[in-house]
């Protein structure tokens, strides 16, 4: 009996755009095995509503390039299961390969230089913050100098430099948040590619299991035992002046953030609230 295509779980599914990948097997030397631990730190969960999910190989993506060669030419764009952003397989003139954060509109064949001293506006360059020309579309942001790229790296991300001074560029991230990164730390131009990936309908719940995504169940559904929200008769409320998580610590509205963290007095602007 063939499976009938208008059923509850595939009526309103979407799936991700893949016509602009040119390679279905990744570069096996820049991929290893990662053994998952289903949210488990020494055997006790830690970590809740994770386990099982596809088979997959991890891809070694290369957030510094720090390599001597500057120029690289785009081998091919590819899908990673392990992030939500498409990722490009590059060559340099040595011929020395590795994986990066593909960019919006690359292309194969495509050149791309990392440079630290010039200026070059190009999709897909890397290079020193100082030398992007303002309101340029920038991702793989680093927050050290040649630290590795911490910010902007998911899918249809990016940052906007707003101003150069004082040693400081002042970056508007899609968030909203508004912070100051040194001007030496490096940054590659474009949006992070697979733009629409926030579109997409999971549709069903198995398509949650594939990714390792355990069922998450309500609180209130529960009983006294398992979660603070959890007793009454019916669909009774929490009965509490503001939600808990289930070991009882606040959850909605309680920032988090160390109060004496180095890096808070270069937030000029926190991310909005949802």
């Amino acid at each position: 009996m063939k499976q009938r295509k208008n059923n509850a779980g595939r009526r309103f599914l979407t799936q991700e755009d893949f016509t602009s990948l040119t390679s279905k097997k990744p570069y096996k030397k820049l991929t290893c095995v990662l053994n998952r631990k289903a949210g488990r730190s020494l055997g006790k969960i830690s970590t809740r509503h994770k386990g099982g999910g596809h088979k997959r190989l991890y891809r070694l993506i290369d957030f510094k390039l720090n390599h001597s060669v500057k120029t690289a030419t785009i081998q091919t764009i590819e899908y990673d299961p392990s992030r939500t952003a498409f990722i490009s397989l590059i060559e340099y003139e040595d011929g020395f390969k590795s994986y990066i954060i593909a960019p919006e509109g690359i292309r194969p064949n495509a050149k791309i230089e990392i440079s630290h001293d010039k200026e070059s506006n190009s999709i897909g360059n890397r290079m020193p913050l100082k030398y992007i020309t303002p309101a340029t579309p920038i991702h793989n942001i680093e927050l050290r100098p040649m630290g590795g790229g911490k910010v902007a790296r998911s899918a249809g991300t990016y940052g906007i430099i707003t101003s150069i001074e004082s040693g400081y560029a002042t970056v508007k991230l899609k968030s909203g948040e508004i912070r100051k990164i040194s001007e030496n730390c490096r940054a590659s131009i474009g949006v992070v590619s697979n733009v629409k990936h926030s579109q997409v309908v999971i549709g069903k719940a198995g398509r949650q299991r594939w990714k390792g995504i355990r069922p998450t169940v309500r609180g209130k559904a529960m009983y006294p035992a398992a979660h603070p929200h959890g007793g009454g008769e019916g669909n009774s409320p929490i009965g509490l002046k503001y939600p808990k998580t289930y070991k009882g610590k606040p959850a909605i509205g309680v920032k988090t953030r160390r109060n004496k963290k180095i890096s808070t007095k270069f937030i000029i602007k926190r991310r909005k609230k949802k």
